[in-house]
């Protein structure tokens, strides 16, 4: 159980991963500079991003100042971003890899991920992905917006097993049938819009809990993640919303209370299906 910002969850290769983070969809790169100092100062120690946010400079110049203010080192922190689907051959996804480390300015990531399956391009994307861990160049490697299907189709040729899928969670869409594949095969999963991009922050049900511990709707969404055991990387660029982000670590949902939340699955989405959209650039 995550019970503090720096706290992590172990993925199935051994390595220690944050079971909290920032996440840094939608932020202009001029603007992620100081987002990312900030959170670093605050506590935060994963930051994830992607080639396709067009904001791993100021990512990579935020962690360069953050790590002067603070004092901390490289090794303190785990960086994650992500293969676009343009380049998805063997060639192209190392290609893209140097590109980001470049941009970065790193020597090496802790996660690596396949951003979206597309029409099953991934294949040749993961051998490429499986040799840079193998050359040391990533600590590991995952996948996004995979389905059961998609990882059943991998796991048949893969030599080295994902450690994260992150995909769309919230408690609208909770992936109970992917949560289970996964637990099963010990990938961990990762919730990217765990707010429903702000579609929760009104809701009755989950007002009603909020107000009994005197915490935000987002605060209580949070914690319901990390109970469930689901990395969570929430977006904010106010160094005081980050702040609150992490204030959930004072109170426990009871088991009644999360199955309250619980009930509130749909299956909705605020992202495209993975089966229905490729993302072809």
């Amino acid at each position: 159980m995550v019970n503090h910002l720096q706290d992590t969850i172990t993925l199935n290769n051994g390595l220690q991963m944050p079971g909290m983070g920032l996440g840094v969809f939608q932020v202009e790169n001029d603007a992620t500079a100081e987002m990312v100092k900030n959170a670093i100062e605050v506590g935060y120690r994963s930051i994830d991003t992607a080639a396709i946010y067009g904001n791993e400079a100021g990512v990579g110049e935020g962690i360069k100042l953050a790590l002067a203010s603070t004092g901390l080192r490289r090794e303190d922190l785990f960086i994650t971003s992500k293969v676009w689907n343009d380049g998805l051959s063997y060639e192209e996804t190392i290609a893209a890899y140097e590109e980001s480390l470049e941009k970065l300015g790193l020597d090496y990531l802790d996660l690596y991920l396949i951003h979206w399956p597309g029409k099953d391009k991934y294949a040749e994307s993961w051998k490429a992905l499986e040799d840079l861990y193998e050359q040391g160049k990533i600590k590991a490697i995952g996948v996004c917006n995979f389905t059961v299907a998609h990882l059943e189709n991998l796991l048949s040729f893969a030599r080295i097993k994902p450690v994260v899928n992150q995909v769309e969670f919230h408690p609208r869409l909770q992936q109970v049938e992917l949560r289970s594949f996964c637990d099963k095969h010990q990938i961990q999963l990762e919730a990217w819009a765990p707010l429903m991009q702000g579609g929760l922050l009104e809701d009755e049900t989950i007002s009603k809990i909020a107000k009994k511990y005197g915490k935000s709707n987002s605060q209580v969404i949070l914690r319901w993640d990390l109970q469930n055991g689901v990395i969570t990387i929430p977006k904010s660029v106010r160094r005081e919303r980050m702040m609150q982000n992490a204030d959930i670590f004072d109170f426990t949902l009871t088991t009644e209370e999360m199955a309250i939340i619980d009930a509130l699955n749909l299956e909705q989405r605020v992202g495209p299906n993975p089966d229905e959209y490729d993302f072809a650039l």
